[in-house]
């Protein structure tokens, strides 16, 4: 049987595709949510054109007994609700592996691969009386094959579709169910196998969140109150969710006319004292880059998320990419300080993001969190995040200093907002604070902000900015190594690149390859990473960028350079499977 054998497997890659509008994105998270509340770990996958209505959506969701880290190359079962989906996909399915396939729909033979065929349309129109419903068939029947329990499905399906009234909740159980006994009806040769729970799985302790969803789950941790932001993809469901939880944290989330005001905003914010953030891809971060300056000139915070896709300009708003690197690290005009993040995954993205947020108002900068689609509408079973620990600084804040402190005034007895200090670090004051008023602008000012352009002034106004730097990089993630220290290959990357690259040490033998994760894009933590690169055998570097931008890095700052490069830039991410054999190569 080659169900038996599928769950022999460490790990089964389930996948659906279908045409825009029946609901495949939906379906896969569904999917992922009843292996989740069965103990398995998933990781999850979508692909869309990007169209305004239509097109081919595919879902793809990697069912494990250990954390599963990423996307998978091949496929174990193949849900093709139309025909569209066995032509792109059939390549891809396993030998062992399953076609689930819509009935009328024209199969191409492959060997080793059974097929299996399933009114999906007819069951949804007789019994659910709707069409639409044919994904929510295909998932009952999905969940027989794979020895997945019914009763958790239709839980499922009452927490999604309960706020639509009962006959909605009540028609998805029946379609499902219908689905689910199909197949041991129709086919009696077909018998499911229920997997065992992976070792230490406790109900409640995981959840399946997305990259986009951790960052706003960690902004909100952070005390973030207000999120001004204008839609862009794949950054837009940052915004979503904020929207959703403004009862819930008493939050603002302001739908702006452009990006323009999006960040104006946030900087006003966080200049009233609130914690602010934005969020947009590359497009929309071009029209932010005069206000990022703004930020920086009058030392005010402001969190920026940025969510990478494929450039330049338009470009491929669906697809992933890391080539927004070198424009993030030098946006905007002459130099100053700002802290660049890039996390890997999930968990990265929640507390990179929290601690954005005190970076931010501990050095009065720009802090931006550097994503991309891969990582910002993937979604993986994960640990909850340990809250345990994570403090809230907001700084050097002039109300809590003692009345007699020399920092309330100058000589003339107004407020030294841009005092010079021996860390560079002034006394921030909010609005409406007696005996705190100043002037903040964009121009170069005195220690009042008052506009300066006296020389003395103004070069020490520009070291006194930079003079944070020291104390910042002690608070920067440092860079991570995984695997032997004497492997024989040193791979190096940022981003989500790490999910593909561990998935691939797992399959490689041990000793083969280790992995330096690299989070802190800018300031470059050179000494630190040097530190690795000095001892390594062979160097290869993986990105997904034409350039090799974070290999220009090393090179720029550590004088290194790799023995090779992996670059890709067709929008679409490393697989694993391709990794193994270029390493091996």
């Amino acid at each position: 049987m080659f169900l038996l054998a599928l769950f022999m497997q460490q790990k089964l890659v389930w996948q659906i595709g279908g045409e825009a509008g029946y609901g495949i994105m939906g379906a896969g998270m569904i999917m992922s949510k009843v292996a989740l509340r069965q103990g398995y770990w998933s990781y999850d996958y979508p692909e869309y054109p990007s169209l305004i209505r239509g097109g081919h959506n595919v879902y793809q969701v990697v069912i494990g007994n250990e954390k599963v880290e990423a996307q998978s190359r091949g496929v174990d079962v193949l849900v093709a609700l139309n025909e569209e989906t066995v032509e792109q996909h059939l390549e891809k399915v396993n030998k062992g592996g399953v076609v689930l396939a819509e009935e009328g729909v024209k199969l191409q033979k492959k060997a080793g691969v059974e097929f299996i065929t399933v009114p999906f349309s007819q069951i949804a129109v007789e019994v659910g009386k709707n069409p639409v419903m044919k994904n929510t068939v295909a998932l009952g029947a999905s969940c027989y094959l794979l020895g997945l329990d019914l009763k958790v499905l239709k839980g499922i399906l009452k927490e999604i579709y309960g706020r639509k009234g009962e006959l909605i909740v009540k028609e998805n159980h029946l379609v499902a169910e219908a689905g689910f006994k199909y197949i041991p009806k129709n086919f009696l040769q077909i018998k499911n196998h229920s997997i065992s729970a992976s070792k230490g799985y406790k109900k409640g302790k995981r959840i399946v969140v997305s990259g986009n969803e951790a960052v706003a789950l960690g902004a909100i941790k952070a005390g973030c109150k207000f999120f001004p932001a204008y839609p862009m993809t794949p950054a837009s469901s940052v915004m979503h969710f904020m929207a959703a939880q403004e009862r819930n944290y008493d939050i603002v989330m302001k739908h702006t006319e452009d990006e323009i005001c999006a960040i104006n905003m946030a900087v006003g914010g966080n200049y009233a004292g609130v914690r602010s953030m934005t969020g947009t891809s590359g497009g929309g971060f071009a029209l932010m880059t005069e206000a990022l300056g703004m930020a920086a000139l009058s030392e005010t915070p402001v969190v920026i998320v940025e969510s990478q896709r494929a450039g330049p300009s338009t470009g491929m708003p669906t697809w992933t990419g890391q080539g927004d690197l070198r424009f993030v690290a030098h946006a905007s005009q002459d130099d100053f300080l700002r802290v660049v993040l890039a996390p890997g995954d999930m968990e990265e993205c929640f507390y990179h993001t929290f601690q954005a947020f005190n970076l931010a108002d501990k050095y009065q900068i720009p802090v931006l969190i550097l994503i991309d689609k891969l990582l910002s509408e993937s979604r993986q079973a994960i640990e909850r995040f340990q809250e345990k620990g994570l403090k809230i600084e907001r700084g050097y804040l002039w109300r809590e200093q003692k009345p007699s402190t020399s920092l309330r005034t100058s000589r003339k007895g107004k407020f030294l907002r841009y005092q010079l200090t021996k860390d560079g670090v002034s006394p921030r004051a909010f609005p409406g604070e007696k005996g705190a008023m100043h002037v903040a602008t964009s121009y170069e000012h005195d220690e009042t902000g008052y506009s300066s352009e006296d020389i003395r002034m103004r070069n020490a106004m520009m070291e006194k900015r930079m003079k944070k730097l020291p104390a910042l990089k002690k608070e920067l993630p440092k860079a991570k190594l995984f695997g032997s220290k004497d492997a024989e290959i040193t791979v190096v990357s940022w981003g989500s690149c790490k999910g593909p690259i561990l998935e691939a040490l797992k399959m490689l033998p041990d000793g083969k390859v280790n992995f330096l994760q690299i989070s802190t894009m800018i300031p470059f933590l050179a000494e630190d990473v040097a530190g690795y690169l000095k001892k390594a055998k062979k160097i290869v570097v993986v990105e997904a960028n034409q350039s090799g931008q974070l290999h220009g890095l090393i090179r720029e700052h550590c004088l290194i350079k790799a023995d090779k490069e992996i670059l890709q830039y067709d929008g679409r991410p490393f697989y694993a499977e391709d990794l193994v054999k270029a390493f091996s190569g």
